[in-house]
């Protein structure tokens, strides 16, 4: 059995709504409610759900990019939560993140070589000599040339930036990359190549990724385990397999039939949900999806559900299964 890199416990992350001149707290977005799951050594555990449930917010206060409300998360061991600044700056080098905009996340006035080298500069890790090579071995690695090293993040393309992206995330061997939805804003020729990339630095690096997504074809195609968020919770946490062939949340099973299929003769029954998604300031009552649920129970509207394993490992938060 694997080793866990990675345990969350709990996590919460509420935005307070603050309103007139005093700026009074009215109320919050909960934008994460009380998730927890635990992501092992040198796999590619995926979060996936519609815009606005959460997972790039989970994936930001992981690594405390924005700070947590409540909860543990729990790095070897150790919780991140709970460390000070100077204690989470060193740990800091074990965890890096991709963004999602690979042009918004790099500085248009820095050359390509600043732009790796900088993590190198800021941790003190060796002399110039040294991050320079450093810098076009990993150019190297991630598919770009060395005479590259000198321009600037508007002289590439879009997928030559998320490469750069990826480089400067490898730069200080971390042991865990968050990919908050690294492909989106490619052309999907790029999307594969990016995506078989990042395959190959897993094994090459001992890598283990958190990867999040919307796109549920990309995440078959890269994904261990897969948790499927609505606003705010985790409804469904599986291995790919099972999620993808049995899915037992209506939620997951209404994503699922929305994913186009490359046979034009396969006829695939497609769920509608009806309803617009509640606001995460004001969430329903008992069970989050119960206004769009087409299988709703009475039970539903007052009872949250527990998360609970259905069996092997696979687990749904439904009254459907409790």
């Amino acid at each position: 059995m694997k080793e866990i890199l990675l345990k969350v416990e709990g996590l919460k992350k509420y935005f307070p709504i603050q309103e007139g001149i005093l700026k009074k707290t009215t109320g919050y977005v909960k934008a994460v409610d009380g998730i927890s799951f635990e992501v092992k050594k040198g796999e590619t555990f995926s979060l996936v759900g519609e815009s606005g449930c959460g997972k790039s917010t989970t994936g930001r206060a992981l690594l405390r990019l924005i700070e947590p409300t409540e909860g543990k998360v729990l790095f070897e061991g150790e919780d991140l939560i709970s460390l000070g600044d100077v204690e989470m700056r060193q740990r800091r080098r074990d965890l890096q993140i991709v963004f999602q905009d690979p042009f918004a996340s790099l500085n248009p006035r820095h050359t390509v070589q600043k732009i790796i080298e900088e993590p190198l500069i800021v941790h003190g890790v060796g002399n110039r000599e040294q991050r320079e090579a450093k810098v076009m071995e990993l150019l190297e690695i991630v598919g770009l040339n060395k005479d590259q090293a000198k321009r600037y993040p508007h002289q590439f393309s879009g997928g030559q930036r998320q490469r750069i992206g990826i480089a400067r995330a490898l730069t200080l061997n971390p042991k865990l990359i968050i990919a908050d939805e690294p492909v989106s804003a490619l052309d999907v020729s790029i999307q594969s190549q990016v995506l078989n990339l990042m395959k190959d630095l897993q094994k090459q690096f001992d890598l283990t990724y958190i990867f999040i997504s919307h796109d549920l074809s990309v995440v078959r195609h890269i994904s261990d385990r897969v948790g499927v968020m609505y606003l705010g919770n985790i409804v469904e946490l599986a291995a790919k397999d099972d999620l993808y062939e049995q899915p037992m949340h209506p939620y997951t099973q209404a994503l699922l039939s929305a994913v186009p299929e490359a046979d034009p003769d396969v006829k695939k029954e497609r769920i509608i949900l009806t309803g617009d998604v509640p606001s995460p300031s004001n969430p329903p009552s008992g069970c989050k999806f119960h206004t769009r649920c087409p299988k709703a129970m009475d039970i539903c509207k007052q009872v949250i559900p527990d998360f609970v394993d259905v069996g092997n490992e696979h687990y749904v938060a439904c009254h459907l299964h409790q």
